[in-house]
Protein backbone atom coordinates (compact mmCIF):
# COMPACT_ATOMS: atom_id res chain seq x y z
CA UNK A 1 0.00 0.00 0.00
CA UNK A 2 2.87 2.34 0.82
CA UNK A 3 4.38 1.69 -2.64
CA UNK A 4 0.98 2.43 -4.27
CA UNK A 5 0.79 5.87 -2.63
CA UNK A 6 4.38 6.60 -3.63
CA UNK A 7 3.65 5.56 -7.24
CA UNK A 8 0.51 7.71 -7.35
CA UNK A 9 2.44 10.67 -5.97
CA UNK A 10 5.16 10.18 -8.58
CA UNK A 11 2.60 9.98 -11.40
CA UNK A 12 0.79 13.06 -10.09
CA UNK A 13 4.08 14.96 -9.82
CA UNK A 14 4.97 13.95 -13.40
CA UNK A 15 1.66 15.26 -14.80
CA UNK A 16 1.81 18.45 -12.74
CA UNK A 17 5.37 19.09 -13.94
CA UNK A 18 4.19 18.58 -17.53
CA UNK A 19 1.32 20.99 -16.97
CA UNK A 20 3.64 23.60 -15.47
CA UNK A 21 6.13 23.19 -18.32
CA UNK A 22 3.38 23.56 -20.92
CA UNK A 23 2.06 26.63 -19.09
CA UNK A 24 5.54 28.14 -18.89
CA UNK A 25 5.93 27.72 -22.66
CA UNK A 26 3.03 30.11 -23.31
CA UNK A 27 4.14 33.56 -24.40
CA UNK A 28 3.34 36.40 -22.03
CA UNK A 29 2.01 39.78 -23.11
CA UNK A 30 5.27 41.40 -22.03
CA UNK A 31 7.35 38.94 -24.09
CA UNK A 32 5.20 39.41 -27.19
CA UNK A 33 5.12 43.20 -26.96
CA UNK A 34 8.91 43.32 -26.45
CA UNK A 35 9.50 41.10 -29.49
CA UNK A 36 7.13 43.16 -31.65
CA UNK A 37 8.59 46.48 -30.47
CA UNK A 38 12.08 45.37 -31.51
CA UNK A 39 11.00 44.51 -35.05
CA UNK A 40 12.38 46.72 -37.80
CA UNK A 41 10.35 48.31 -40.62
CA UNK A 42 8.68 45.52 -42.53
CA UNK A 43 7.20 45.07 -45.97
CA UNK A 44 4.83 42.12 -46.38
CA UNK A 45 2.37 40.70 -48.90
CA UNK A 46 -1.25 40.32 -47.87
CA UNK A 47 -4.35 38.54 -49.11
CA UNK A 48 -7.67 39.63 -47.65
CA UNK A 49 -10.96 37.77 -47.91
CA UNK A 50 -14.14 39.60 -46.91
CA UNK A 51 -17.12 37.41 -46.08
CA UNK A 52 -20.25 39.50 -46.62
CA UNK A 53 -23.69 38.07 -45.80
CA UNK A 54 -25.30 39.27 -49.05
CA UNK A 55 -22.65 37.60 -51.25
CA UNK A 56 -22.27 33.92 -52.17
CA UNK A 57 -18.47 33.96 -52.00
CA UNK A 58 -15.83 36.12 -50.36
CA UNK A 59 -14.47 39.28 -51.94
CA UNK A 60 -10.71 38.87 -52.29
CA UNK A 61 -8.02 41.53 -52.53
CA UNK A 62 -4.23 41.41 -52.37
CA UNK A 63 -1.22 43.66 -52.28
CA UNK A 64 1.49 44.71 -49.87
CA UNK A 65 1.77 46.49 -46.53
CA UNK A 66 4.64 48.49 -45.12
CA UNK A 67 4.94 49.31 -41.43
CA UNK A 68 7.43 51.93 -40.28
CA UNK A 69 7.59 52.03 -36.47
CA UNK A 70 6.12 53.47 -34.44
CA UNK A 71 3.03 54.79 -36.21
CA UNK A 72 3.14 54.73 -40.02
CA UNK A 73 1.25 52.02 -41.87
CA UNK A 74 0.84 51.86 -45.64
CA UNK A 75 -1.39 49.39 -47.46
CA UNK A 76 -1.18 49.11 -51.24
CA UNK A 77 -3.88 47.02 -52.85
CA UNK A 78 -3.09 45.78 -56.35
CA UNK A 79 -6.02 43.42 -56.98
CA UNK A 80 -8.88 43.63 -57.78
CA UNK A 81 -8.39 47.42 -58.12
CA UNK A 82 -5.44 49.63 -57.19
CA UNK A 83 -5.86 51.47 -53.92
CA UNK A 84 -3.45 53.05 -51.46
CA UNK A 85 -4.07 53.73 -47.79
CA UNK A 86 -1.53 55.58 -45.67
CA UNK A 87 -1.91 56.04 -41.94
CA UNK A 88 0.57 58.51 -40.51
CA UNK A 89 -0.03 59.11 -36.81
CA UNK A 90 -3.74 59.97 -36.65
CA UNK A 91 -4.29 60.97 -40.28
CA UNK A 92 -5.61 58.45 -42.78
CA UNK A 93 -5.26 59.11 -46.52
CA UNK A 94 -7.07 56.84 -48.97
CA UNK A 95 -6.39 57.02 -52.71
CA UNK A 96 -8.64 55.26 -55.22
CA UNK A 97 -7.93 56.10 -58.82
CA UNK A 98 -7.94 59.88 -59.12
CA UNK A 99 -9.86 60.33 -55.86
CA UNK A 100 -8.13 61.13 -52.61
CA UNK A 101 -9.81 61.14 -49.19
CA UNK A 102 -8.31 62.36 -45.92
CA UNK A 103 -9.72 61.87 -42.43
CA UNK A 104 -8.68 61.93 -38.81
CA UNK A 105 -9.01 58.65 -36.91
CA UNK A 106 -10.90 60.41 -34.12
CA UNK A 107 -13.78 60.98 -36.57
CA UNK A 108 -14.50 57.24 -36.82
CA UNK A 109 -14.20 55.15 -33.61
CA UNK A 110 -14.81 51.86 -35.43
CA UNK A 111 -12.12 52.52 -38.04
CA UNK A 112 -9.78 53.79 -35.34
CA UNK A 113 -10.27 50.54 -33.37
CA UNK A 114 -9.46 48.41 -36.38
CA UNK A 115 -6.40 50.38 -37.43
CA UNK A 116 -5.09 50.81 -33.89
CA UNK A 117 -5.33 47.05 -33.32
CA UNK A 118 -2.92 46.48 -36.19
CA UNK A 119 -0.64 49.44 -35.60
CA UNK A 120 -0.34 48.99 -31.83
CA UNK A 121 0.31 45.27 -32.24
CA UNK A 122 3.02 45.83 -34.86
CA UNK A 123 4.61 48.52 -32.68
CA UNK A 124 4.45 46.40 -29.53
CA UNK A 125 2.45 49.19 -27.88
CA UNK A 126 0.84 47.39 -24.95
CA UNK A 127 -0.49 50.58 -23.37
CA UNK A 128 -2.46 51.50 -26.49
CA UNK A 129 -3.80 47.97 -26.91
CA UNK A 130 -4.97 47.76 -23.31
CA UNK A 131 -6.43 51.28 -23.45
CA UNK A 132 -8.50 50.52 -26.56
CA UNK A 133 -9.26 46.81 -26.08
CA UNK A 134 -9.86 43.99 -23.66
CA UNK A 135 -6.85 41.82 -24.56
CA UNK A 136 -6.59 38.03 -24.30
CA UNK A 137 -3.36 36.26 -25.30
CA UNK A 138 -2.80 32.52 -25.51
CA UNK A 139 -0.44 30.00 -27.01
CA UNK A 140 3.29 29.42 -27.24
CA UNK A 141 5.80 31.88 -28.66
CA UNK A 142 5.76 30.24 -32.10
CA UNK A 143 1.95 30.02 -32.44
CA UNK A 144 0.27 32.77 -30.39
CA UNK A 145 -3.27 34.13 -30.70
CA UNK A 146 -4.31 37.53 -29.40
CA UNK A 147 -8.00 38.41 -29.20
CA UNK A 148 -8.98 42.08 -28.95
CA UNK A 149 -12.45 43.24 -27.95
CA UNK A 150 -13.00 47.00 -28.35
CA UNK A 151 -13.55 48.78 -25.03
CA UNK A 152 -15.29 51.74 -26.69
CA UNK A 153 -19.09 51.30 -27.02
CA UNK A 154 -19.25 53.02 -30.42
CA UNK A 155 -16.48 50.81 -31.76
CA UNK A 156 -18.17 47.67 -30.34
CA UNK A 157 -21.24 48.38 -32.47
CA UNK A 158 -19.09 48.08 -35.61
CA UNK A 159 -16.27 45.72 -34.58
CA UNK A 160 -17.09 42.84 -32.24
CA UNK A 161 -13.68 41.19 -32.16
CA UNK A 162 -10.25 41.29 -33.77
CA UNK A 163 -8.13 38.15 -33.65
CA UNK A 164 -4.46 38.31 -34.54
CA UNK A 165 -2.23 35.28 -34.73
CA UNK A 166 1.43 34.86 -35.37
CA UNK A 167 4.80 33.42 -34.56
CA UNK A 168 7.43 35.18 -32.46
CA UNK A 169 7.51 38.82 -33.68
CA UNK A 170 5.51 38.18 -36.88
CA UNK A 171 1.78 38.73 -37.29
CA UNK A 172 0.53 36.13 -39.78
CA UNK A 173 -3.24 36.53 -39.78
CA UNK A 174 -5.81 39.14 -38.79
CA UNK A 175 -9.48 38.24 -38.50
CA UNK A 176 -12.07 40.96 -37.93
CA UNK A 177 -15.63 40.12 -36.88
CA UNK A 178 -17.94 43.07 -37.51
CA UNK A 179 -21.04 43.95 -35.54
CA UNK A 180 -23.30 42.94 -38.44
CA UNK A 181 -21.75 39.44 -38.63
CA UNK A 182 -19.59 40.10 -41.70
CA UNK A 183 -15.94 39.26 -41.28
CA UNK A 184 -12.60 39.59 -42.99
CA UNK A 185 -9.50 37.41 -42.83
CA UNK A 186 -6.14 38.87 -43.84
CA UNK A 187 -3.22 36.52 -44.34
CA UNK A 188 0.24 38.09 -44.17
CA UNK A 189 3.44 36.70 -45.69
CA UNK A 190 6.96 38.08 -45.55
CA UNK A 191 8.36 39.22 -48.87
CA UNK A 192 11.28 36.96 -49.70
CA UNK A 193 14.44 38.73 -50.90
Amino acid sequence: MHKSIGLRAAILAFFLAGTCAAHAANITMEQLMTALAQAKPAKVNFTEKKYIAQLDRPVESSGEMLFTPPDRLEKRTFKPKPERMVLDRDTLVLERGKNKYTMQLGDSPELAALIESIRATLAGDRRSLEFNFVVALQGPRDNWIMTLTPSNNDAQQKVKRIRLSGSNSEVREIEVLQGDGDRSVTTIEKIKP
